[in-house]
Formats: C-alpha cells, sequence, structure tokens
C-alpha cells in the first residue's frame, strides 16, 4: 500500500478543507514548494496534489506551482483538479511531467474525453470517486451527480480505468477514521486499484486502511497537525 501525502492548493497556498466545504479552510503552509519537499525528505516517493481553485471552476489555477513540484522535487505526482479536456492534460502529463492525473468532473459528464485520456495515457490516469452516501460528487464537490459510486467506478472499469482515488467526503478532514467498509467493498466489487482517501486521523488509521485491499491511501491533515507520523508510516509500505 503506498502512502500520499497530500497538498491541497488553495489561493497558492497549502490548505485543507472541512468536509471538502470552501467556506471552511485551514491554511497549513504559504509554501507549497517546500511542503512537498518535506514530504520528500520524510521519505515519500508520490505526492497528491490538488488544484482546489480549478476543482470547483474548472480552470487551471495553481499549475506553475504544481509543475515546479514535479520538476524540482522528483516527486511522483498524482493530480486532480480542473482535468477537463485533452490540452490541459497534454500539459500535465507531457510538458509538466505529473506521473498521474486524476479525472473527477470530467469523467462523469464527458465520457468521450474520459475514453480518449485513458486509450492515450493509460495507467497514468486515475478516476476520483468523490462519495457522499454513496453518490458521486462533482465540480469541487459542490454537486451531486445521482450516480452510485461503485455502479461508476464500474463503468470506468468498462473503458479500461485501472486505478480509482475514493474518497469519503464526509470523513474528510475529520480526523474521525477511514471508511474501511466502503473501501473494501469498492476494491471487492470493481478489482480495481483503490486510493483510499478522507478520515484518516493517526498512524493506526492508515493500519486499519490496509485491511480494505486498497492499493493506496492519501494522508493530508493528520500529517500537518501532527496526528500521523509520515516518516513511520512509510517504513511500513
Amino acid at each position: 500500500m503506498i502512502i500520499l501525502p497530500a497538498v491541497d492548493l488553495l489561493g497558492g497556498k497549502c490548505v485543507r478543507l472541512l468536509k471538502g466545504d470552501y467556506n471552511k479552510v485551514t491554511i497549513y503552509n504559504d509554501d507549497p514548494l517546500g511542503q512537498a519537499w518535506a514530504f520528500r525528505e520524510a521519505g515519500a516517493e508520490w505526492i497528491h496534489v490538488v488544484d482546489l481553485d480549478a476543482a470547483k471552476s474548472g480552470v487551471p489555477t495553481n499549475h506553475e506551482i504544481i509543475k515546479q513540484i514535479a520538476e524540482k522535487t522528483g516527486l511522483k505526482v498524482d493530480t486532480g483538479g480542473g482535468i477537463r479536456n485533452m490540452d490541459t492534460l497534454r500539459r500535465w502529463i507531457e510538458d509538466y511531467g505529473v506521473s498521474r492525473c486524476v479525472l473527477g468532473t470530467a469523467a462523469v459528464k464527458d465520457r468521450s474525453f474520459t475514453e480518449k485520456a485513458i486509450e492515450l495515457y493509460e495507467e497514468k490516469i486515475a478516476i476520483g470517486i468523490d462519495a457522499k452516501d454513496g453518490e458521486v460528487a462533482v465540480d469541487g464537490w459542490t454537486s451531486g451527480s445521482g450516480i452510485d459510486a461503485v455502479k461508476f467506478a464500474l463503468m470506468m472499469k468498462s473503458i479500461g480505468a485501472r486505478t480509482v482515488v475514493f474518497t469519503d467526503i464526509a470523513r474528510d478532514g475529520m480526523l474521525t477514521g477511514p471508511a474501511v467498509d466502503s473501501t473494501k467493498h469498492m476494491v471487492e466489487k470493481t478489482g480495481l486499484d483503490v486510493i483510499a482517501s478522507g478520515g484518516i486521523g493517526s498512524n493506526q488509521d492508515i493500519e486499519d486502511i490496509r485491511t480494505s485491499g486498497c492499493a493506496g491511501v492519501i494522508v493530508g491533515k493528520a500529517i500537518y497537525e501532527g496526528k500521523a507520523d509520515l516518516k513511520a508510516c512509510l517504513l511500513r509500505e
């Protein structure tokens, strides 16, 4: 299981939202590149970076910061937020050198783009499935789609997707523990590589999510608030 420390970007700063609420923002670092370097120094090989501005608007906003992280740190960058057309996707992968792009809203709303993205870039594409009460959310978690999360994952698998980033919105930023049961359900029902996100609040939570069979886990707030020791967790990867 790969551990991906998270950098969420809003207005050029490293932040965390509470349950995806843009009105409930905590700023943790004014220097996202410095934060990425700190994660690498702790032993991370991957980093999960989200452009929260772009996730809401569909317009890449913090792209230069993400480019710097990819180019300067040597980390494998898993990034999402506002990737909704081929020009943006090509820029991330071919020009900026990110290792994997996460398609969320675009995967729900633009099937032809998603199919083309998977066809061209294969393992460099992940599908972001952000769920609230089992329903996929879109537009930076501000709208519901009416689509069941597992059914949507199976749709994406049918067009060639191999990896999903599965987030339980209700747990995101809460530090109350991961959604072990729903993550395990996603793993077992789809057979996809599932990267779990949301709710991690301690080193033990990271051990708990391992039991779901997930391929990776994203950890954010717990690291920033000193409730999870990234270096210690990475030694267990």
